[in-house]
């Protein structure tokens, strides 16, 4: 019996549990008081976070004297800009979010979880909400001393301006929020003079309550415990993935600086053990004992531990983006010999075909037309064949549109009680019965095809047609 595997198994298992035991998660047990020190993912942090900003403008843009962008749920109907989304084009809202679960998937392949340390909500107003902390009760240190000193004057001041920025913030976020649901300039008129409805002022209190008691208390905590996102990201990493790594062949065996280290020419690595990468990690863990749960791959330890190579006259590198492979010393895959990102990015393409084709034929109008069915005709005493139909016209505009209906198809066909125009609601679909009638001997087949139009009086350029069948007796 062969016992290598099984010796090589253990050896990887001890060595997976000796890295396990140094992992640390905090389970709230104490307050994390990351440092912030400047440098290029601190930069990139702050352009994606400025994204959520441009997202609260958002329904203050006007289009057309309207609001750019609304959802409007009790309408049934999401504007944006010219176009107008109703609930029989859902299927292009399915793509969408399918492009961006898609998206999600590829990254994290491809650079770990990218989306939770730069663009996660929870990470960005964790991160406002740290920046005003620190620029209210100073660095780190400070404010912890701050935390346990008793109350007096200048703490109750100091507490109490921090937490009513806090509530500001979140007060701001949640009218932000009822605003793409509503008219922007209507809903502050309403809120100012409090004529707004219950339940925006239940939503606002909500996203108060939520946005205060995470972003201000829970922090690391909902990524560890209440976020399922996390969980799932994890497992879509593999060997190829990019993420902030340590590179333990450079920087063991690591100790302080001193006369004698590698960085003058001695045998110790290049880490100096200064623990600023755990200092300015938002959520507390020690990226040298590998890749952890809390790790949010927010590159911030990469920007310490470069800072503190320029200062020690050592290149950067020591924490960086590498994969597992790149660390172990194996040959890289490129990106386009990677199947399951390939996948990801065929089927996003695909979605990204229908958004496009969806939206370039998203009319103003839409035809439908019911044949009835009992009966398939009916006999006049005159001779003529008639034949019942119920159109469904489907107005995507915001106004209503009066229109002509017309038909095509033979020349003998005659439109019966109707060919004045009718009016269709906006956002709506309005039904309309019509007769069609043939005289008998004019009828020279069991069923022919008809073409339905209908057109806008106003404007002729909007217009629907629909293909249908007009039924006559069988033929000998």
């Amino acid at each position: 019996m062969n016992k290598k595997p099984i010796q090589t198994d253990l050896k990887n298992l001890e060595e997976l549990y000796h890295e396990a035991e140094y992992w640390h998660v905090n389970a709230g047990g104490e307050t994390i008081h990351a440092k912030r020190m400047p440098g290029t993912f601190r930069h990139i942090k702050w352009i994606t976070m400025s994204i959520w900003l441009a997202f609260f403008f958002g329904p203050y843009l006007r289009w057309d004297g309207q609001q750019a962008i609304l959802f409007n749920i009790p309408g049934r109907q999401f504007h944006i800009f010219n176009i107008t989304i109703l609930p029989q084009d859902v299927w292009m809202l399915a793509l969408v979010l399918l492009f961006f679960a898609l998206l999600l998937a590829a990254i994290t392949s491809l650079a770990g979880r990218v989306y939770c340390g730069y663009f996660c909500f929870q990470t960005v107003w964790t991160d406002i909400f740290i920046w005003i902390e620190e620029k209210l009760e100073g660095p780190p240190a400070k404010r912890s001393k701050l935390d346990s000193a008793p109350w007096d004057i200048n703490k109750f001041r100091v507490k109490f301006i921090k937490h009513s920025a806090w509530l500001a913030i979140g007060l701001f976020t949640g009218i932000s929020f009822t605003l793409w649901f509503g008219d922007a300039f209507q809903l502050w008129k309403a809120y100012l003079t409090l004529q707004a409805p219950l339940f925006a002022w239940g939503t606002i209190g909500v996203f108060v309550f939520f946005t205060y008691l995470f972003a201000g208390f829970m922090r690391e905590q909902v990524c560890f415990w209440l976020c399922p996102y996390a969980r799932i990201q994890g497992v879509m990493y593999d060997c190829e993935t990019l993420l902030p790594t340590y590179d333990f062949s450079r920087g063991e065996p690591r100790g302080k600086l001193k006369k004698g280290s590698r960085a003058e020419g001695g045998e110790q690595g290049d880490c100096i053990d200064c623990k600023q990468c755990v200092a300015v990690c938002p959520t507390g863990i020690d990226i040298r004992h590998g890749q952890q749960e809390g790790c949010i791959t927010c590159a911030l330890c990469i920007d310490a531990c470069d800072s503190v190579m320029d200062k020690v006259h050592r290149p950067h590198g020591l924490i960086r983006y590498a994969s597992l492979d790149e660390i172990e010393g194996k040959p890289t895959v490129k990106i386009y010999k990677r199947p399951r990102v390939l996948i990801y990015f065929a089927i996003m393409l695909a979605a990204i075909g229908g958004i496009i084709y969806g939206l370039t034929n998203l009319g103003a109008l839409e035809l439908t037309v019911l044949h009835e069915r009992q009966p398939l005709f009916v006999l006049q005493s005159d001779g003529s064949i008639q034949n019942k139909y119920v159109l469904k016209v489907l107005n995507k505009t915001d106004s209503d549109m009066p229109l002509i209906l017309t038909i095509s198809g033979h020349d003998a066909m005659k439109l019966i009680n109707s060919g004045k125009p009718f009016m269709t609601r906006h956002g709506r679909v309005t039904a309309h019965t019509v007769f069609l009638r043939i005289p008998g001997d004019q009828l020279d087949a069991e069923r022919i095809s008809i073409i339905f139009r209908v057109e806008n009086i106003d404007q002729t350029a909007l217009f629907a047609e629909y293909q249908s069948m007009f039924f006559g007796p069988a033929r000998n």
